[in-house]
């Protein structure tokens, strides 16, 4: 499955600067934790550079990482619905630089614009139906029943 990225068509030229013109250029080392599942979320970054891996906190077992994230790719979508709490975790696997933006600032961004906020809800949307469907294939890979499959 390929990532979805700033840079795709998904979110027009005109937008993408709109939001680049709030960005904050940050860099975190390995081993960073960027957030923990259940935390406020209350920022996002765009990779320029580095890895970071999506994480997911199972009771009892190490947290499997459910993807890595690179140039291009948004990181947190949590912070665009309520209640604005982070789905999974993340963690710097590669040194990281990075566009960072506040979450507050680009949501009423989205309020005073509905057309840039329909073009932002789309990427945003595209991403997590991505980390969703990504999340779902590790865990079953991780997990599941192993010989389960159709024995035709």
């Amino acid at each position: 499955m390929t990532s979805i990225t700033l840079m795709d068509s998904i979110l027009p030229a005109e937008h993408r600067e709109r939001l680049m013109g709030i960005a904050r250029e940050v860099s975190f080392d390995t081993g960073t934790r960027l957030f923990e599942e259940g935390r406020r979320a209350d920022r996002l970054w765009i990779v320029r550079t580095g890895v970071v891996a999506l994480d997911l906190y199972v009771p009892g077992r190490r947290s499997p990482v459910i993807e890595s994230l690179g140039h291009g790719e948004l990181i947190g979508w949590s912070w665009h619905f309520p209640p604005y709490v982070w789905q999974f975790g993340a963690q710097v696997t590669h040194p990281v630089r990075a566009w960072e933006f506040d979450a507050l600032a680009v949501r009423e961004m989205c309020a005073a614009d509905p057309e840039f906020g329909r073009a932002v809800a789309v990427w945003v949307g595209r991403v997590v139906a991505h980390r969703l469907h990504a999340a779902r294939v590790r865990l079953l890979d991780l997990y599941g029943l192993h010989g389960s499959g159709n024995h035709s």
